[in-house]
């Protein structure tokens, strides 16, 4: 023996020994915890760097009562930040070694402009690759319409109803409170404003067209991508992984045909309707709001509601209506056929196909606004 100390069974201690076949060894015991190490940690470091200098020295760790992650990282840290050739400890304390052994992907620093210059160019690519793909399958979708059209009875009817049942019937509910609720706040807020002006009767202009003409349709839209658009992705996400998808490639059944086609149909008629609806049911609460706070009669305010917002803004609402409907379902299809067969490529899929259609309905929406600027204007 060479080196040796003593004190309480919880105390940290080693000493350095010779192995039966000659060589050194490190043998380490008692409590190798944040506890215990605190006060002797300044006499143990410079011992345990000495003796791990020979990297021909075996450490026992077979003796050692106790091993938090703070022993732990000593003992990696002087070793190099690597585990010791020759070790031998306790299993209960193998999953310490290994977890520090795992390869850890540091984030780039904000000074490294060249790592997200990469970083930057990756998304650009990830983001040009979904649009040829989702180009590419409204081409396929367009092909295999037209060839239906020539071919009627290959038309999946039932799938075509299927689809505007769930994406249209079962959102009434959903798109009338959050209409209602819409339709309330902004007949609210501008009441307060107008009532300083004594401009009250100008509350009919101010609900009948920015619900009718934007908030309508872009209300609507957002609410269908966060509930049809991601179950339709889930649901095909969860074909892939039960090899639904690929059983229909054995079988010759197209799925642009089966799954893609009657779901961008379905939304864009669900969606002129459901639009209606929730115009309707907007109006309705910014005429109740307007009642209570300006007492302006439901009869005026039905009644000048034809006179101040000309029928171009419905029809425009109801036309971006289509427009989305259309949209949020093919990105939701793209989405769900890329969806890679485990879960969490699901979950992934799911939530980038309701950011990106939910991003796409506001661009678009942004696009149609400067387009038809001078449409259902009065000058």
């Amino acid at each position: 023996m060479l080196e040796s100390a003593s004190s309480s069974p919880n105390t940290p201690e080693l000493r350095q020994t010779v192995a039966a076949g000659g060589g050194r060894r490190v043998e380490l015991s008692g409590a190798w915890n944040l506890a215990a190490l605190g006060q002797r940690l300044p006499q143990l470091r410079p011992r345990l760097a000495k003796y791990a200098l020979d990297v021909s020295c075996s450490w026992d760790l077979s003796a050692v009562t106790t091993l938090d992650h703070a022993g732990a990282l000593l003992l990696w840290r002087v070793w190099g930040r690597r585990r010791a050739p020759q070790l031998i400890l306790k299993p209960e304390h193998e999953s310490l070694f290994a977890d520090f052994a795992k390869p850890r992907e540091l984030p780039p620093s904000p000074l490294d402009w060249w790592a997200t210059t990469i970083a930057l160019g990756q998304q650009v690519i990830r983001l040009l690759d979904h649009v040829f793909g989702a180009t590419a399958l409204l081409g396929r979708v367009m092909i295999d319409a037209a060839g239906l059209v020539r071919r009627p009875s290959k038309i999946p009817w039932r799938e075509f109803s299927a689809n505007i049942f769930r994406t249209g019937a079962k959102a009434l509910g959903i798109t009338a409170i959050v209409g209602f609720l819409v339709g309330v706040v902004i007949s609210y807020l501008s009441a307060q404003q107008l009532k300083q002006f004594g401009a009250d009767i100008y509350i009919v202009n101010l609900v009948g067209v920015s619900v009718i003409r934007e908030l309508g349709p872009v209300l609507a839209a957002v609410l269908i991508a966060g509930r049809s658009g991601s179950a339709m992705t889930a649901q095909l996400g969860v074909m892939r992984v039960t090899e639904e998808l690929d059983a229909m490639t054995v079988m010759g059944i197209p799925h642009t045909v089966r799954l893609v086609l009657p779901r961008m149909i379905a939304l864009a008629i669900s969606m002129p309707l459901l639009v209606l609806w929730t115009d309707i049911i907007a109006i309705l609460g910014g005429m109740l709001a307007a009642k209570a706070e300006l007492n302006i009669s439901y009869r005026f305010f039905l009644s000048r509601l034809p006179e101040v917002v000309p029928i171009a803004n419905l029809w425009l609402g109801l036309g971006k209506s289509v427009v989305f409907g259309a949209l949020i379902a093919l990105i939701a299809c793209h989405f769900g056929l890329r969806i890679k067969p485990d879960t969490e490529s699901l979950g992934a899929g799911t939530t980038q196909s309701v950011v990106i259609a939910i991003t796409t309905v506001i661009i678009v929406d942004a696009i149609f606004a400067v387009m038809f600027s001078d449409v259902g204007v009065f000058k």
